[in-house]
């Protein structure tokens, strides 16, 4: 697995804890990152994109809910919710290539969703990006 897809499964993965775990410790997550990562280029990503989810969660919440018509993000499965939070953040406030994003958000869904779950994100995150798109 290449380093940053690394990097994201593990920011994924403190931000599903984050979900389940509102009230959990924030340094709980950088102790994961840190065991799980190793290198420090790697934990300095993953943190990156951790911190740029929750503080803007809210914004997030709201662009995602926007564009996954007749979906609330409490109806979203709680995978697919944090995939969808991670891409978006990506799309919306890095200058991460946007295909990139939607193709790693992909394989994200297929390892951690439901069969699915690929589709759902895809489709979500493609919309979000052409939305991005026809805004410039």
């Amino acid at each position: 697995m290449p380093r940053r897809s690394r990097a994201r499964t593990v920011a994924f993965q403190v931000l599903f804890q984050d979900d389940l775990n509102p009230k959990i410790n924030p340094a709980v997550g950088d102790q994961l990152l840190r065991r799980r990562l190793g290198t420090d280029e790697l934990v300095r990503f993953a943190q990156s994109l951790v911190a740029g989810v929750r503080r803007h969660r809210a914004q997030l919440d709201k662009r995602i809910q926007q564009t996954a018509v007749n979906w609330s993000i409490e109806r979203m499965a709680a995978s697919d919710r944090n995939v969808l939070r991670l891409g978006a953040y990506e799309i919306l406030y890095t200058d991460t290539p946007a295909r990139v994003v939607v193709n790693e958000a992909i394989e994200l869904a297929k390892r951690f969703g439901t069969a699915h779950s690929s589709q759902f994100v895809n489709g979500i995150l493609d919309r979000l990006m052409k939305e991005g798109e026809s805004k410039q």
